[in-house]
């Protein structure tokens, strides 16, 4: 799709997804960072645009999952707070749970592209085990195994790295 055919028939629905994403969101700047982002991902697929029926459903399907997922995030991230640094810990307590945090983020940069894709599917995004499967198209004892290889490789170098910090 030509980048003239593509403002002449997807810039038109912008109107609408900003109309679904303020519905999904209930903050105006948080609909348009959505919008924004399906608006992109649409131009990044604009060559394949030609081959969907209703490129208008497409797109409120794109804005749906964009949601879905940053709702997902959020989740997670305000339980793993809660977790981490429970009401009452210290200040020192709070940097060390950070730099624990940090530390498991530079090992699961270090695992093999499936084991890290699929960890940080699992654990960080929270997706369950049947989205990781249609994702990256592993079957459920191949995820499971990758998942089990990802957290031992993560659990060995975090004793590791932190047991030759203490000594």
């Amino acid at each position: 799709m030509k980048p003239d055919t593509f403002n002449r028939e997807i810039l038109p629905i912008r109107m609408r997804l900003m109309v679904r994403a303020r519905q999904l969101t209930g903050d105006d700047d948080s609909a348009e960072d959505l919008v924004q982002e399906v608006m992109l991902r649409l131009w990044s697929m604009r060559d394949e645009l030609d081959r969907h029926a209703n490129p208008e459903a497409l797109a409120m399907t794109i804005l749906r999952n964009k949601a879905n997922d940053r709702w997902r995030r959020c989740r997670l991230e305000r339980d793993s707070v809660q977790t981490v640094m429970p009401c009452g810990t210290s200040e020192e307590e709070r940097a060390e749970a950070a730099d624990d945090v940090r530390l498991i983020e530079h090992i699961v940069n270090g695992l093999p592209p499936l084991q890290s894709r699929i960890f940080r599917m699992k654990e960080m995004e929270g997706y369950e085990a049947d989205e990781i499967m249609a994702i990256t198209g592993c079957t459920s004892e191949s995820l499971r195994q990758n998942l089990s290889r990802a957290r031992r490789r993560i659990r060995e170098e975090f004793i590791r790295i932190t047991t030759s910090r203490v000594l």
